[in-house]
């Protein structure tokens, strides 16, 4: 007799005919495929509640997700110090519906310039309140 989990019969002398087993089994893969529907659109509207769309124009200052780089680029620091996001940079211009070209330094140039929207963040600082970074004094007796 059929042992699969899509055929759970009774073992002894039921004696199913083939129509009957190919009926059953086509109703079990139905309600599995239905519950697995529904478990996937119940686990999309839990994604969905912290997703939100990122609509950016060309000029806007982002900040770029450094994960995907991993063994890419080090940024001399330990792996639980390292930067999650660096910039601000700005975008040139969209290339597609979901990919913006930015403008990167001299140091990304190893880096191609088009990323996904998921790698970038809106940078809500002001330009005139970035400290350069060889203006900050550090006293050695500290």
């Amino acid at each position: 007799m059929c042992r699969s989990p899509i055929c759970w019969t009774e073992v002894g002398d039921s004696q199913l005919t083939c129509p009957e087993i190919i009926h059953e089994t086509t109703e079990k893969i139905v309600h599995i495929k239905n519950r697995l529907q529904a478990a996937g659109d119940r686990q999309k509207s839990y994604a969905d509640v912290r997703r939100k769309p990122l609509k950016l124009q060309v000029g806007d200052m982002v900040m770029l997700k450094v994960s995907p780089w991993k063994g890419v680029i080090g940024f001399g620091k330990q792996e639980k110090l390292n930067p999650r996001y660096i910039g601000p940079f700005k975008v040139l211009d969209k290339v597609g519906p979901v990919a913006y070209r930015l403008k990167l330094r001299q140091q990304l140039s190893r880096v191609q310039s088009k990323f996904h929207v998921s790698n970038l963040k809106n940078c809500l600082s002001d330009e005139t309140l970035v400290i350069p970074l060889n203006a900050i004094q550090i006293d050695d007796k500290l």
